[in-house]
């Protein structure tokens, strides 16, 4: 409970350095989210440029098919692949997020 005007003014204080260390462990994740987004958006350009290399090459309708079917099963295996590490990435930005919150509100039951 809070009694006093101290009491007030301390929980307020702990408060604001609670949001602040939660606002950093985002910003944190939010930068580490960019950075696999577009190392992503990189591999994936180069892949496909890759596959149209190969595909220009190809001098007959066989090859054209198992260059797409090879390019196909890649990108989806990468995307696959990208959206397990960002689901990850996710969630430790909402754990980390709130953690500095756990023990105010441990405190307050």
């Amino acid at each position: 409970m809070v009694n006093s005007f101290q009491d007030m003014n301390t929980l307020g204080k702990e408060l604001m350095d609670t949001s602040l260390k939660s606002v950093a462990a985002v910003t944190k994740g939010a930068q580490a989210i960019a950075a696999e987004a577009t190392d992503f958006t990189r591999t994936s350009a180069e892949a496909g440029s890759a596959a149209l290399e190969k595909l220009l090459a190809s001098n007959s309708l066989d090859k054209v098919i198992e260059v797409q079917t090879d390019f196909a099963r890649s990108a989806y295996e990468s995307c696959v692949a990208e959206a397990t590490r960002m689901s990850g990435l996710f969630a430790d930005l909402a754990r980390d997020a709130l953690k500095p919150f756990e023990s105010v509100m441990s405190r307050s039951k």
